[in-house]
């Protein structure tokens, strides 16, 4: 053996007890011969088998033997608990170590598996085989022939062919005995090296052969066993004629090697042997003794005249490594001399390794089915290897002959597991079959192979598969019952019984949508209706039929197609608009709303009026109605026609639907007072009035109608002229019947003239109307001094309304009015003819000039827009309150500072009023409405924003001074006027927001807004608004008004 053979056998080595540290080997000692089910041992208690909690066992603790192909089972392991028990095949300790004459060598080995693969382990069981005294003692033969020369000398010995016993130990031969023995002879025992009893004849007595030349007697062997065992056979004694020499072998024991791929006749062993006698008796004949065994004798020969021994058959060292030759040389006399020769047999590569596969898993027509799922290091088979040859020739190397997911697991010395070594695909791979290739280390090595048929069980472990993740298909509604939409198909890799799928609605699937199971073909049992429905999405499940079943989903998208099944639907059958009769030329009456459950095409609707086409038209899209007309309520109330729809499908389809319109009244007349008659009239409330007593009522009518038309009154100030105070809310006012209550009783601190003033107005949407009247309540005893009263009503009338009391919107319209008042007080009317016709001049003259003086501040009056004076009427006139024109003198003075260089300048405005109220609504204003906004430009707060004084300084007109400008103007109806800065180019008269007012663009200009007032005969007007810009370098300006 070389330096690498030594490594690679050393390496071996130590491969192997790394990888023995799952394998145990136990000792057993059992007696041949024992009954069936006979307890040995437990595996589990010997081999202390705790199972770690831990450890999660895929399946029970289980003991599997793991025999060889065709071995019967002599020991049987329980496979729960380990127990060990004697099977129905009885041990034959004999026949299992045929051969084997030492007690302690007779083994019976089997190894167990202890599954599962979490504590898997393999253990070598060895049973020690005892013997028992189960066979007899035998002699060769029944009849013993010995010859003795006469002359033999007593105690002489000779030997008896020697019994065999196939037991051994105490239940071996133990004794020989002489059964009907004679006195010449006696039986003797001698004891060898190895152990063998060999009997001896003893000669006790002389013999004669002319006297007796035949004894007869009987041999006994007898074994130790208990009860012994003994047989016996015939030993006849022949005496014979005397040869005094017995042959000497050279060498009596002889050892020599012969290879056992010797062919036959090879010389073995040549012995030589001397006799000292002459002639026929020093003839030396050479035998092999009868105690050698049979196999010996069959396999060598030798030359009974040379004592050359050869080789007589082929030798097989791995059947019998040594031979012992007894070799007996005679020359005729009758005790031969012995030779032992020891013939060892050595080896040469002459034996292919064995393998011994013995399956952990149990085989199916010779075949191991595994599952795919087999997790790694599942054990398959335990290979054993063997290679009778000896030494390097006996080392064998086992190996797989291809690249497979199988692995050879080195467990004791020539035994591997076979175990997965990677994951198992069905898919990919069905079976294997594994060549398993032994080799020994001979030159050439000889190897073997054997082959392990592996299926692959499929396990469902492969879902089904679409071909598509979603479906989309789409049919046109009204379809025909049962009708088959599409073939749905998935696949699945894995085969038989997995393989079969099945089809089935996922639970978001509509009612009436089937598929078949098998085939999946897709299919709706209902007609759709795309109007209910129109798109369609749920799952279809495919699930194949495994024990453990896998499954997979895809989406279904089904769009139902539109067809024209429906007629345009109107939202109502009739359709009632109710518009305000100020409503507008092309204005919007209001929406006709038409749907059609169709899509596309189907659903593009056109409207059209089929009577009614003079006063109205629609957007045949959009369903607008608009007039063509102008409303007014007082001619035509209401207006009744009929609107087709037609959709765009083929054929079309067409509905109708009754429209009408209704004209309503709007608010647009103001409440107007009838009691009282005038402001300046009074009632007498005598100090004796009882509190609870109605001491006056006021009234007012309204020319609208229904809510418009409806009245509330308040009052919103009171105060005592003569002292100037608020009383105590002495009077209270019924707001439905205008009629005013004294509330509490009278003291002294109440008497003198009350003025009340009481708010009307109206309940009209969207914004209401008022007005406002002064009510004048002299609380005293009795009128005894006229001219005393009618002092405190010209006081009345003087004093301004308080803005601090009542609503705010109220303050600059009283102040208003007191100008009003004292503008009829004290003006006359020939001077305001006289300003009126000034005024008209001067405004036409104006706008030609341009004044660009430096250092010096003038300003102008410029004349408005001309065409605001354009009124239009939108309806005929009703019936309205006699009007009454009143001219209105208004000085502006613009007081100067100290500076000598600011110039005063006063002016007198002629304001006519129309106190038609109504005719005031009628005029267009450039889109101003008829009504004005609650947080309307006032022109009196614009006015006392831009005095310096906190009121107005309301005194009679005076002659006019030089300096002064004056600037009469006739204001037009929308109280809108605007004084220019140094060309008409820099203000406007015109205005895009009707609500808002109008600057001027000049440095150093102001504005300020007043509100001028005119009484009529029973009522006071709502304020108009207008815009006053002045021009000049920035300073401060007094505002008088002269009336």
């Amino acid at each position: 053996m070389n330096l690498a053979s030594q490594v690679h056998v050393l390496v071996a080595l130590l491969t192997c007890l790394v990888l023995l540290c799952k394998a145990q080997e136990r000792d057993y000692i059992v007696k041949e011969e024992q009954q069936e089910n006979v307890r040995i041992g437990n595996l589990r208690k010997d081999l202390d088998l705790n199972l770690d909690p831990n450890i999660r066992l895929s399946s029970p603790l289980q003991f599997k033997p793991v025999y060889k192909t065709g071995d019967v089972p002599l020991v049987r392991v329980e496979a729960n608990t380990g127990e060990i028990f004697t099977t129905n095949h009885r041990i034959d300790r004999e026949k299992l170590c045929s051969g084997i004459f030492t007690e302690k060598r007779c083994y019976y080995e089997i190894e167990v598996a202890v599954l599962p693969d979490e504590i898997f382990r393999l253990v070598k069981i060895r049973f020690l085989i005892e013997d028992v005294n189960d066979n007899a003692p035998l002699f060769q033969s029944t009849v013993i022939n010995i010859s003795i020369p006469e002359n033999t000398a007593i105690n002489t010995r000779y030997p008896v062919p020697s019994a065999f016993d196939p037991d051994v130990g105490i239940n071996g031969i133990q004794h020989y005995e002489l059964v009907k023995s004679v006195s010449e002879f006696g039986l003797d025992i001698i004891e060898t090296p190895e152990g063998d009893k060999w009997p001896q004849l003893i000669v006790q007595q002389n013999l004669d052969r002319e006297q007796k030349d035949t004894f007869v007697m009987k041999i006994k062997v007898e074994d130790g066993g208990n009860p012994p065992k003994s047989s016996t056979a015939i030993l006849q004694v022949t005496i014979s004629d005397v040869n005094d020499n017995r042959p000497i072998f050279r060498d009596s024991e002889l050892e020599v090697s012969v290879p056992e791929n010797a062919p036959m006749g090879t010389s073995v062993a040549q012995l030589h042997a001397t006799d000292a006698d002459l002639g026929s008796n020093a003839q030396v004949h050479f035998s092999f003794s009868n105690q050698i065994s049979s196999s010996t004798k069959r396999h060598f020969a030798i030359n009974s005249s040379t004592g050359l021994i050869t080789v007589k058959q082929p030798l097989d060292r791995e059947v019998t490594p040594v031979h012992k030759l007894i070799v007996l040389a005679s020359d005729g006399s009758s005790t031969p001399s012995r030779a032992t020769v020891i013939v060892n047999v050595t080896d040469v590569n002459d034996n292919v390794p064995s393998i011994d596969t013995r399956y952990i898993i149990n085989l199916v027509n010779g075949t191991v089915l595994l599952s795919e799922n087999a997790p790694l290091n599942t054990k398959i088979a335990l290979i054993t290897v063997t290679d009778k040859d000896a030494d390097l020739y006996g080392k064998v190397a086992c190996y797989t002959d291809h690249d497979v997911p199988f692995r050879l697991k080195p467990v004791f010395n020539d035994q591997f597991l076979l175990e997965t070594a990677a994951p198992l695909d069905y898919e990919t791979t069905r079976e294997y079959a594994i060549k398993i290739v032994a080799s020994d280390r001979g030159t050439p090595p000889l190897n073997t192979s054997a082959m392990v048929l592996i299926k692959i069980k499929d396990e469902n472990d492969n879902a089904p598969i679409f071909p598509q993740p979603e479906f989309q298909l789409s049919i046109p509604e009204n379809n025909d019952p049962l009708m088959q939409l599409i073939k749905i198909s998935a696949t699945d890799a894995d085969s038989g019984h997995n393989a079969e799928i099945i089809y089935t609605l996922g639970p978001d699937a509509p009612d009436g949508f089937n598929i078949d199971r098998r085939s999946g073909i897709l299919s709706v049992g209902k007609r759709l209706d795309r109007e209910k429905q129109e798109r369609y999405s749920f799952t279809v499940i495919a699930r194949d039929n495994g024990s453990a079943p896998l499954q997979s989903n895809v989406t279904v998208r089904l769009i139902v197609q539109d067809l024209n099944d429906n007629s345009p639907a109107f939202t109502h059958p009739e359709y009632n608009f109710y518009v305000p009769e100020n409503l507008p030329l092309y204005g919007t009456v209001g929406l006709i709303t038409v749907t059609d459950t169709d899509a596309g095409d189907n659903a593009v609707i056109t409207l059209s009026i089929l009577n009614g086409k003079d006063n109205f038209i629609i957007d045949p899209q959009t369903g607008v109605i608009k007039p063509n007309i102008t409303f007014d309520r007082e001619q035509q109330s209401s207006y009744t026609f009929m609107v087709k729809a037609v959709d765009g499908g083929q054929p079309p389809s067409s509905s109708y639907a009754k429209v009408t319109i209704n004209v309503v009244d709007v608010n647009d007349n103001r409440p107007v007072f009838v009691i009282p008659s005038s402001n300046y009239s009074y009632d007498l409330v005598r100090t004796t009035t009882s509190p609870g007593s109605v001491v006056t009522r006021v009234f007012a009518i309204d020319n609208d109608t229904g809510m418009n038309a409806e009245l509330q009154y308040s009052i919103i100030s009171n105060i005592i002229i003569t002292s100037r105070v608020s009383p105590r809310g002495l009077f209270s006012i019924d707001k439905t019947t205008g009629n005013i209550t004294l509330q509490e009783k009278i003291v002294l601190a109440d008497q003198g003239l009350h003025r009340l003033v009481v708010k009307v107005k109206d309940l009209g949407q969207p914004e209401s109307l008022h007005a406002i009247a002064l009510v004048h309540l002299f609380v005293n005893d009795t009128v005894s001094n006229s001219t005393f009263i009618q002092e405190q009503l010209r006081k009345s009338m003087e004093t301004p309304l308080d803005r601090n009391i009542g609503d705010n919107e109220i303050t600059p319209q009283a102040n208003g009015y007191v100008i009003v008042v004292i503008a009829i007080i004290a003006g006359t009317m020939t001077v305001i003819l006289v300003i009126f016709v000034t005024a008209l001049v001067r405004c036409r003259q104006t706008p030609r000039h341009k004044v660009v003086q430096k250092g010096k501040q003038s300003g102008e009056w410029v004349s408005p827009n001309q065409e605001n004076r354009q009124i239009k009427k939108k309806k005929k006139r009703k019936k309205r309150s006699p009007k009454s024109l009143l001219l209105n003198f208004v000085t502006i003075d613009e007081s100067k500072p100290e500076d000598p260089t600011h110039e005063h300048v006063n002016g007198t405005l002629d304001l006519p009023v129309e106190l038609e109220e109504q005719t005031m609504g009628k005029y267009n204003w450039a889109t101003t409405p008829t009504t004005f906004k609650p947080d309307s430009p006032d022109l009196a707060k614009h006015y006392k924003s831009a005095s310096p004084q906190p009121t107005f300084q309301i005194k009679p007109e005076t002659p006019v001074a030089p300096k002064k400008h004056h600037v009469i103007q006739e204001l037009p109806l929308d109280n809108t006027f605007v004084v220019g800065c140094d060309s008409l180019s820099k203000c406007s008269s015109t205005s895009s927001d009707p609500y808002s007012v109008s600057e001027c663009g000049c440095q150093g200009g102001f504005k300020a807004a007043g509100q001028i007032a005119t009484r009529q005969e029973m009522a006071l007007k709502p304020p108009h608004y207008g815009t006053l810009c002045g021009t000049g370098t920035a300073r401060s300006h007094r505002i008088k008004i002269n009336l």
